[in-house]
């Protein structure tokens, strides 16, 4: 099986939402990096039954975002932030006004803020 890191993005936004011997094994696969094996013994199951668990976890998560559309929202957001971190310093670049410069610095500051809220 190849991980798709998005999987993983997606199990930081869902995650709560699944039930708990989904949550560990896909957790145990994607963000430990343990080998189904691992994963098997440490749920007392076989490793076919670790892989239906994290394919039809996979499809679930998937789903979610489909119907609830989280990640791509807040991906939204990201960009969003950083268009208008990238607007403020255009117009301190272009501002004679020291007035709209300390403005636009404190909106750069305030975006980065909320970036880095989201490291």
């Amino acid at each position: 099986m190849e991980k798709d890191f998005k999987i993983s993005l997606l199990l930081d936004f869902y995650g709560e939402l699944l039930s708990p011997k989904q949550l560990a094994a896909i957790e145990s696969y994607y963000n430990e990096d343990c080998s189904l094996g691992e994963i098997a013994s440490e749920l007392g199951i076989t490793r076919q039954a670790v892989r239906d668990i994290i394919k039809r976890t996979e499809g679930a998560l998937i789903q979610m975002e489909e119907k609830l559309g989280l990640y791509s929202r807040f991906e939204l957001m990201l960009s969003g932030l950083e268009r208008i971190k990238k607007l403020s310093e255009d117009i301190i670049a272009l501002s004679d006004s020291d007035e709209i410069k300390s403005i636009s610095s404190a909106i750069i500051n305030e975006v980065e803020g909320l970036l880095k809220g989201q490291e």
